[in-house]
């Protein structure tokens, strides 16, 4: 039996990014085994496909030739790198937009400052998701985003919870101010990359933060804790502590926690999710939907 007293709190919070390293799997199998789980014991906690905006022509072949995206449209985000030029994604979304097959869910691209940047895909018409950097970078991407939801645009933060080479591993602290940063500025936040397990520890030598580490923290924040305060929250190691804290939380907590924290991208899609089940917090394969 379910821990949780209401499932709300992991519906669709694991966006699909399995074609994104370390995962890198080919579109064509990532598109088949999307689909394959949209029907299966996880498919309540899942979100949409992420795919390269440059692989649209591709994904719109592949859902023209499965009966399933034909009978339910695909969902998917476009991403662009931090960094990279935005005509993909342009092209991107005026491929699929009148594609009855494929449903653009959102677009996600990096922060950047003046006319060419990212404000330029404010006029796709669809929800955005931008990822933001580290220092005064952070500070003037969140003050930019909030602007833009102040106008009324559905805009969400994005920051990166893993290591790339041109990426360290964000510790406690760093995660801790940007939480409160979004937080205080009355954004949502996804996060992207790291977040394979439940609780905080060193997997394969390397640290990582946890899932359920940043839930609470989030619910913290959205209480008023400050920086130093969510740091404590996500260097928790204890999983009992933490499985008990998450299922002790009411439904309007919950809700109002996942609209600030919406979802978060992972390649190993099922890895927290196979985690959250062995610890009772979403139904096990034999329960129900």
């Amino acid at each position: 039996m379910s821990r949780t007293p209401f499932a709300p709190l992991f519906d669709h919070l694991v966006d699909d990014a399995a074609v994104f390293p370390p995962g890198l799997a080919p579109v064509d199998v990532a598109v088949r085994e999307h689909l394959d789980r949209r029907t299966g014991p996880y498919a309540a906690h899942l979100g949409p496909l992420l795919v390269p905006a440059t692989a649209a022509g591709e994904l719109a072949g592949l859902a023209a030739r499965d009966e399933r995206a034909v009978a339910e449209p695909l969902e998917v985000g476009l991403v662009v790198r931090p960094g990279s030029p935005l005509e993909p994604l342009f092209d991107a979304v005026e491929l699929l937009r009148e594609d009855p097959r494929v449903v653009v869910a959102a677009a996600e691209l990096g922060w950047s400052d003046g006319d060419a940047g990212w404000r330029r895909a404010l006029d796709l018409g669809v929800p955005l998701v931008v990822e933001v950097g580290l220092g005064s970078d952070q500070e003037s991407g969140l003050d930019d985003i909030a602007e833009a939801v102040d106008h009324e645009h559905d805009v969400t933060a994005k920051f990166r919870t893993g290591v790339t080479p041109a990426w360290p591993w964000p510790d406690e602290t760093t995660l801790a101010a940007f939480i409160d940063a979004v937080v205080l500025r009355g954004l949502s936040f996804k996060l992207t990359g790291g977040l394979h397990h439940a609780v905080r520890g060193d997997h394969g030598g390397e640290p990582m933060h946890g899932l359920l580490n940043v839930l609470l923290a989030t619910h913290e924040a959205l209480d008023g804790a400050e920086t130093r305060e969510l740091a404590g929250e996500l260097t928790r190691r204890d999983t009992e502590v933490l499985v008990t804290a998450v299922s002790g939380l009411h439904e309007d907590d919950a809700r109002r926690l996942r609209r600030s924290f919406t979802a978060y991208g992972c390649c190993g899609v099922l890895d927290p999710l196979t985690e959250l089940e062995a610890l009772g917090l979403v139904p096990t394969k034999e329960t129900p939907a």
